[in-house]
């Protein structure tokens, strides 16, 4: 994303199956990793979505499925706030291939 955006929405749904995955959230190269694991019963009824502060540079939002190969999940990661007076908007951040939606299967 753009330095600009100031947090991004996460959300990870399934088609009904479990959802189990792992977001990480990194800030430059020397912080430590905050990590969050998600477990649902139920991916399609009980989605997990979350607000995550990315200010600055160097932010990377990763999504891991730890589910086995059966249950794939859709990760959504869009800008949510984008610091007041840039060129930057949502719109123009999400049209410019700033935000990302992912089918994701378990490695094998």
């Amino acid at each position: 994303f753009a330095p600009s955006v100031e947090s991004v929405q996460v959300l990870l749904r399934t088609d009904g199956r479990p959802l189990n995955a792992r977001v990480e959230l990194l800030q430059g190269p020397s912080n430590n990793k905050q990590v969050m694991e998600v477990y649902s019963e139920d991916g399609l009824e009980r989605p997990f979505f979350a607000i995550l502060e990315t200010p600055g540079v160097g932010n990377i939002i990763r999504v891991v499925n730890k589910a086995p190969v059966e249950f794939p999940l859709t990760a959504h990661v869009e800008p949510y706030l984008v610091e007041a007076g840039s060129a930057d908007t949502v719109a123009d951040s999400w049209e410019n291939g700033e935000g990302s939606s992912f089918l994701l299967s378990p490695p094998m």
